[in-house]
C-alpha cells in the first residue's frame, strides 16, 4: 500500500497542477481512509493519461541514444541505460536544445527547434542580435549569414559588410565573405533560408562556396529563421524553458545613434514580460558579465536564473586546476548575485592517479560557493575515438569511443552536480535523464 501511493504520488508530481493537486488530496485522504482507495486508482489513471499527454507525448528519442549505449565499454552505467531502451521518455530541462538540434537541422531555425522539442529538450536557445532596424532575430553570431543562411545567393548579398571573395591558390587566400544581420532590415531577414553551418574555402565561385553543406533533413532544406519573438511564441506552445543568449555586438555601439548595450539586454528581457512568459521559464544568458550583472541589478525578477557562460579559459589566463587563477572568483561571483555559471564541459572535469573522469577544482569550486552550474556542448565533437576535440581536451587520455559520450556524462550529472546540459541534440541527453530520473 504504502509503495503504491508513493508511485502515485510520483505520478501527481509529474502531471498538470489541477490533476496533481486532486492527486494529492486524494493521497492524504487515502492514507487514512482505505475506502477512498479504489476512487484514488481512478483518479491516478487520470493523471498517468495526463502526465502521458504533458510529458511523453511527441517526445521521440530515435536510434541514436541506443546506438552510443551499444558503444559503450562494459560496466554498471551500461548496464542501467540499457535497462532503459524502452522508455518512457520525458521532457526534462535537464537537456538543453543548443541552438535547436544542429547536429543534423539548420541551427536556429522552426524546424531545428521542434527537432530540439520532440526530443526531450525542456529548455532551447535562441541566441539573440540585432538588425539594422534594431528587430530581435535569433543568430548565433551577429555576422554569420553568409555561412548559415543562403544571402550570398539572394540579391541581398549586395548589402554584405564584405561581400564573397574567391579563393586565390597564389596567395593560399581562402574563400570568404561576411553578411551580418546588422547589414539588413527585419523584412530582408525574413527572405532567407536557414542552412547548415558550413562554407568551402577553397571556393571560386559562391556556388561552390554554399555547396560544403552536408546533407541534413529534408523537412529543412530551407531552414525557417526566427525573429526572437517567435521564438518565444513556438516555445511558449510547446510547453518548454527558453534561454536566450544575449549575443556580443560586432558593430559599434550605439548602434543607429541611440541604442546601447544596456538597452538591448534589456529589450531582449522586454520581448518575455510583452509575450506574458514568467520569469521562471527564462534562462538569460550572456558570455559578459556585466550583461548578467544588468539584469541582475535592473531587472532581477528575471536575473535570477541569469546564466554567467564562463569562457575566461580560453585565453589561457585562467586554468580549471588552479582556483588562484579564478578572477573573479567563485565566491566573488556569488556575492554579486550570480547563481549559475556555465563553462565548457572540459573546465569540469579531470583525470584522477588512475585515469578516472572526475570532477575539477573549477568544479568544486562553484559548488562550495553553492553555484549551480549548466555546462555546453554535447554532441558537438564529432567522432570521439581521437579523444574528442575540444569539448574533452581535460580528459581526452580517457576517450577513446562514442560511448564514452555517456560516460562524461554521467559524470557531469552525478559527480559534478550540473543541472543541465547543452546538447546539438537533445536525444542523448534526455535518454539519460529520463533513464536516471533527473527532471
Amino acid at each position: 500500500m504504502a509503495w503504491a501511493l508513493n508511485q502515485r504520488q510520483s505520478f501527481a508530481n509529474r502531471s498538470t497542477p489541477r490533476v496533481a493537486n486532486r492527486c494529492r488530496l486524494l493521497v492524504r485522504r487515502a492514507r487514512h481512509r482505505p475506502r477512498l482507495l479504489s476512487l484514488f486508482l481512478v483518479v491516478t489513471a487520470a493523471v498517468a493519461w495526463q502526465a502521458a499527454a504533458d510529458g511523453h507525448q511527441g517526445v521521440d528519442l530515435g536510434t541514436r541514444p541506443q546506438a552510443l549505449v551499444a558503444d559503450m565499454d562494459e560496466g554498471a552505467l551500461k548496464q542501467a541505460l540499457q535497462q532503459c531502451r524502452n522508455g518512457p521518455f520525458f521532457r526534462t530541462r535537464f537537456s538543453i536544445g543548443h541552438r535547436g538540434a544542429a547536429l543534423r537541422f539548420p541551427e536556429h531555425t522552426r524546424e531545428s527547434y521542434l527537432a530540439a522539442a520532440r526530443q526531450g529538450a525542456g529548455i532551447i536557445e535562441c541566441d539573440v542580435t540585432f538588425t539594422s532596424d534594431r528587430q530581435l532575430v535569433c543568430r548565433h553570431s551577429q555576422c554569420d549569414l553568409h555561412t548559415t543562411t543562403n544571402i550570398l545567393a539572394t540579391d541581398l548579398a549586395s548589402k554584405c559588410t564584405r561581400p564573397f571573395a574567391p579563393a586565390d591558390p597564389a596567395t593560399g587566400k581562402p574563400a570568404g565573405a561576411l553578411c551580418c544581420a546588422s547589414d539588413i532590415t527585419l523584412a530582408e531577414f525574413r527572405q532567407l533560408c536557414g542552412r547548415m553551418d558550413v562554407s568551402n574555402p577553397r571556393a571560386t565561385s559562391v556556388a561552390e562556396y554554399l555547396s560544403a553543406a552536408p546533407e541534413s533533413t529534408a523537412d529543412a532544406a530551407c531552414g525557417t529563421l526566427m525573429t526572437h519573438a517567435e521564438s518565444i511564441s513556438l516555445f511558449d506552445s510547446l510547453g518548454v524553458d527558453m534561454t536566450p543568449e544575449l549575443k556580443a555586438p560586432e558593430v559599434p555601439m550605439p548602434f543607429g545613434g541611440d541604442y546601447t548595450r544596456e538597452r538591448y539586454a534589456q529589450q531582449m528581457i522586454d520581448e518575455y514580460r510583452t509575450a506574458g512568459i514568467a520569469p521562471a521559464r527564462v534562462w538569460p544568458q550572456s558570455f559578459d558579465l556585466a550583461d548578467v550583472l544588468y539584469w541582475i541589478g535592473n531587472d532581477p525578477a528575471f536575473g535570477r536564473q541569469a546564466v554567467y557562460l564562463d569562457g575566461r579559459f580560453d585565453d589561457g589566463s585562467m586554468l580549471p586546476g588552479q582556483p588562484e587563477t579564478f578572477v573573479p572568483s567563485m565566491a566573488a561571483l556569488a556575492s554579486q548575485g550570480v547563481k549559475i555559471v556555465a563553462p565548457p564541459m572540459w573546465v569540469l572535469v579531470t583525470l584522477d592517479a588512475d585515469g578516472h573522469i572526475v570532477p575539477s577544482a573549477y568544479a568544486k569550486a562553484a559548488r562550495a560557493a553553492g553555484l549551480d552550474i549548466i555546462t555546453w556542448t554535447l554532441e558537438r565533437s564529432g567522432l570521439l575515438g581521437s579523444g574528442g576535440g575540444y569539448y574533452y581536451q581535460s580528459v581526452a587520455d580517457a576517450i577513446d569511443n562514442d560511448g564514452d559520450t555517456y560516460r562524461m556524462l554521467d559524470v557531469l550529472a552525478r559527480d559534478v552536480g550540473v543541472i543541465g546540459v547543452f546538447s546539438d541534440w537533445p536525444a542523448t541527453v534526455s535518454y539519460y535523464a529520463s533513464c536516471m530520473g533527473l527532471k
